[in-house]
C-alpha cells in the first residue's frame, strides 16, 4: 500500500509540474529594434522607453549623421523626424505607438515603413505635462514614394 501511494504521488507531482509547460506552448520572440539617433536629441530616449515597456527590445546607437541613415534607410523628406529605428525589415520613423509597429509585424504589409513626421505633443515619447495631446497620423511609405494613412490618432496616442 505504501509502496502505490507513493507511486500515486510522484505521476500526480509530475502532472502537475508538467501541465504548464503544455499548456504554454511555444513563446513567441519579437524580432530586435535597432534605434538610430542623434547623440543631442533626448525624446529619443523617451521614446525607446515607450517601446521597451511595450515589450520591444529597443537598442540605441548614436548616429553622427542621422540624415545619412534616413537616406539609406528611404525616409522620405516629408516625413522625418528626430530618429529613425529598423526592425524586421521595416524602417520605423519618429515617435510611432508601439500598438502599430505590433500591428505592422503582424499583417506584414507591402510597404518599406512607417513614419510619424515631426514631433507632436502626446505622441510616445513626447508627452508634455500641462499640454493637450496633438492629434496625429502614422504614415505608412513605401519604396516607390506613395504614401496612405495606416493608423489616426486624433487624440494622441492614449498612454
Amino acid at each position: 500500500m505504501i509502496e502505490r501511494r507513493r507511486f500515486l504521488t510522484l505521476i500526480g507531482g509530475l502532472a502537475v509540474a508538467a501541465t504548464p509547460l503544455a499548456a504554454v506552448g511555444p513563446a513567441r520572440a519579437r524580432p530586435a529594434m535597432r534605434v538610430h539617433r542623434d547623440p543631442s536629441c533626448g525624446c529619443c530616449e523617451a521614446w525607446v522607453a515607450h517601446m521597451r515597456g511595450s515589450g520591444f527590445d529597443a537598442r540605441i546607437e548614436a548616429a553622427a549623421d542621422i540624415d545619412a541613415v534616413k537616406r539609406r534607410l528611404g525616409v522620405p523628406d516629408a516625413l522625418a523626424s528626430c530618429h529613425t529605428a529598423e526592425i524586421d525589415g521595416y524602417v520605423v520613423e519618429g515617435h510611432v505607438p508601439a500598438a502599430a509597429i505590433e500591428r505592422l509585424l503582424a499583417e506584414r504589409p507591402a510597404f518599406r515603413g512607417l513614419a510619424v513626421p515631426g514631433m507632436p505633443i502626446g505622441s510616445p515619447g513626447m508627452e508634455t505635462p500641462g499640454m493637450a495631446p496633438e492629434p496625429f497620423q502614422v504614415i505608412a511609405f513605401a519604396a516607390n514614394g506613395r504614401t496612405s494613412v495606416f493608423a489616426d490618432f486624433p487624440r494622441g496616442w492614449g498612454g
